[in-house]
């Protein structure tokens, strides 16, 4: 004896078919999140201020970066403050301090960018190696991990700055090393979790070769928890180049306009003109802000759990 699909009666008394619906891919949902979610437009909107005020630093400042031609102006106990020539006032140095923000911008990013790409390449690359290998490989990779997780990012940025030397390459460099286990665990673990799914396993019942079913199938479906990783490693990367500026590690070329060294310039001065400080300060924070904003609405987004 057969049992009926169900239907929905009509108004006729005629069964009518339950319409099916539609699915909804991973990253239309994670799109459709984002879209819904106010932190994450407010993140947005402070990355991309930032991204197009530091490529278009040229077009934007209305002097060139480190000019002294106003040094005579600044006194050893003032600095001339906000006017209509200099709309944010002079640096210490006699500089235009709009125009070093702006240029310090495209500094920040630059750096960012850069040590987040080298610290993730190294990182997946090691998380690639011990996820895939396991075994022996995955022993020695993840207790050389762990060595420089026992190590504070900034600690050990600043140990790789020393001993590079001062330089904006010695910071890239520095901050990459310091974020590469970083992603090497992150890649590892999701690997790992990928490994037992069933896809996997029925790719191993079908004979196909281990290395096809990492790189084709496993790898590609653990990039996302790494790739949210690298949005919020930007906002850490800019808090650490302020931070070896401010230490002394970062560019050694005066000329070059930086966030950190604007902080480092304004200290002896910060009971009489404290804008000198808070300026930059402030384009750190809300810099920093926007990014971990984006970064935390993009890992919800993307959080299967959150699919509805």
């Amino acid at each position: 004896m057969s049992i009926a699909a169900p239907t929905e009666p009509s108004g006729a008394g005629q069964p009518t078919p339950v319409a099916d619906v539609a699915g909804e891919s991973l990253l239309r949902g994670a799109w459709r999140r984002l879209r819904r979610s106010p932190l994450a437009i407010a993140g947005a909107a402070i990355v991309l201020v930032f991204v197009v005020v530091a490529l278009a630093a040229p077009l934007l400042a209305p002097y060139e970066p480190a000019s002294t031609q106003w040094a005579g102006l600044v006194t050893p106990q003032s600095v001339p403050g906000p006017a209509t020539d200099h709309l944010l006032g002079l640096d210490s140095f006699g500089s235009d301090m709009l125009t070093q923000l702006i240029y310090g911008a495209r500094q920040s990013l630059i750096v960012g960018v850069v040590s987040t790409v080298l610290g993730l390449s190294v990182g997946a690359t090691l998380g690639l190696a011990a996820g895939g290998f396991g075994g022996k490989v995955d022993t020695i990779v993840m207790r050389l991990v762990d060595v420089l997780l026992s190590i504070p990012s900034l600690l050990l940025a600043v140990s790789v700055a020393a001993v590079i030397g001062q330089s904006q390459l010695s910071v890239m460099i520095a901050i990459g090393v310091a974020q590469v286990p970083v992603f090497a665990r992150l890649l590892r673990g999701s690997m790992m979790l990928q490994s037992k799914s069933d896809y996997v396993l029925a790719a191993d019942a079908l004979g196909i070769r281990r290395r096809r079913i990492v790189m084709g199938h496993v790898l590609p479906n653990s990039m996302g928890p790494t790739i949210v990783q690298a949005t919020l490693a930007l906002a850490t990367a800019i808090i650490e180049v302020a931070a070896l500026s401010f230490l002394g590690l970062g560019d050694g070329d005066p000329a070059v306009a930086e966030w950190g060294r604007m902080l480092v310039a304004a200290q002896e001065r910060f009971g009489n003109d404290p804008r000198l400080a808070v300026y930059p300060g402030v384009c750190i924070a809300i810099t920093a802000l926007g990014f971990t904003l984006f970064g935390e609405a993009l890992r919800e987004a993307l959080d299967p759990r959150q699919r509805r």
